[in-house]
């Protein structure tokens, strides 16, 4: 296989982004391992460069629409003037840049020039003063790139999906309903099939309330529509179990079990997720075409320009989107191969 060819976004140019993209980048195993794509500024980029004081990075400056080259860092220009810089500041810039960062890679990764992208951090309320109405990457990308996603986190401990992203806790009763729990455990299992070659997934599926309700005496969502939604999918043979009370699935080591785990809103699964793998998961946008990967950090603008960011969660976000390219690419020609071998049904001849 050749080497993936992973787009990534420079996030707010006031955060860590591109901190921990050049202490990522300056790895020379990385250009062994993938071709890397950064859509951002060279001022831009030299500027957190020198922050960061590492040794002179292969790097091809060129603009949108030109020639990638495998063995360097292509940096691609997507805008021409300088950048006001404001380190551990939110500015309507720092969102602006962030944001015609992320446009160029996606029009990239439509047209096939890059295999998967993976983002740096962006902060929510700077996106908005640029004009940005999206609760954050996943929603953006799901209507950019078409068909509904999963946000979904992932370590070496667990692979946890959300049933609703970014919205205010006294929304999500009335957000969830058991076709939105239907369509993302099947986007789960899908994607643990696809992309993590686990021919039969195991998954857990987290209640709503305290105790998952306990009986009705702390609510019926579970009754309502939780636990209809289990027991339909069950029946069409998929292996989910559910609903759990969430404190005791974490706090008895319950989720080793399981393959993947659905939360039903963000603290829920975020939380435990982070308390047992905070700068070592990955947020991975199940459910689309394309592949996406980001850090399971945010901007961190308390540390932005001190040269104080860990790299480890970027760098592995950036390997994870390399593996699933590769993971795609043997799923698909593991098809291809299962259906030329599969014998024609043969045609039957009635009786006479």
């Amino acid at each position: 296989m050749k080497k993936p060819r992973i787009g990534i976004t420079i996030g707010d140019i006031n955060g860590i982004g591109l901190e921990v993209i050049i202490k990522t980048l300056a790895n020379p195993l990385i250009l062994k391992q993938i071709t890397p794509i950064v859509y951002g500024s060279g001022r831009v980029f030299a500027y957190h460069r020198n922050i960061v004081k590492t040794d002179q990075l292969p790097i091809r400056s060129l603009r949108p629409g030109g020639h990638f080259q495998d063995d360097k860092i292509n940096l691609v220009n997507c805008w021409e003037e300088t950048a006001s810089i404001q380190l551990g500041e939110l500015t309507e810039e720092g969102g602006k840049y962030a944001w015609q960062s992320l446009q160029q890679a996606i029009q990239d990764l439509r047209q096939g020039h890059i295999d998967a992208l993976t983002t740096a951090p962006i902060h929510k309320k700077a996106m908005q003063m640029a004009g940005f109405h999206y609760a954050g990457h996943t929603e953006y990308l799901a209507k950019e790139l078409g068909g509904e996603s999963l946000m979904m986190m992932v370590s070496d401990r667990m692979k946890l999906g959300l049933a609703t992203h970014h919205i205010p806790l006294k929304e999500v009763p009335a957000a969830l309903s058991k076709g939105l729990i239907i369509r993302k455990l099947r986007i789960m299992e899908q994607s643990l099939r696809q992309d993590f070659g686990l021919e039969k997934p195991l998954i857990a599926v987290l209640g709503l309330n305290p105790h998952a309700g306990d009986d009705g005496l702390m609510g019926n969502e579970e009754s309502e529509f939780i636990r209809p939604a289990i027991i339909e999918l069950k029946k069409k043979n998929m292996l989910v179990m559910g609903p759990f009370p969430a404190d005791s699935f974490f706090g008895s080591g319950q989720y080793a079990k399981f393959d993947g785990i659905l939360a039903m809103y963000h603290d829920q699964g975020l939380i435990p997720f982070k308390t047992l793998s905070f700068g070592e998961g990955v947020n991975f946008t199940a459910g689309l075409k394309f592949i996406r990967t980001s850090p399971d950090h945010g901007t961190a603008m308390d540390i932005a320009g001190k040269n104080q960011a860990n790299p480890a969660s970027f760098r592995r976000a950036l390997f994870l989107a390399a593996d699933l390219v590769r993971q795609r690419q043997m799923t698909e020609e593991n098809a291809e191969e299962t259906a030329e071998h599969k014998p024609e049904r043969e045609e039957s001849t009635p009786e006479t």
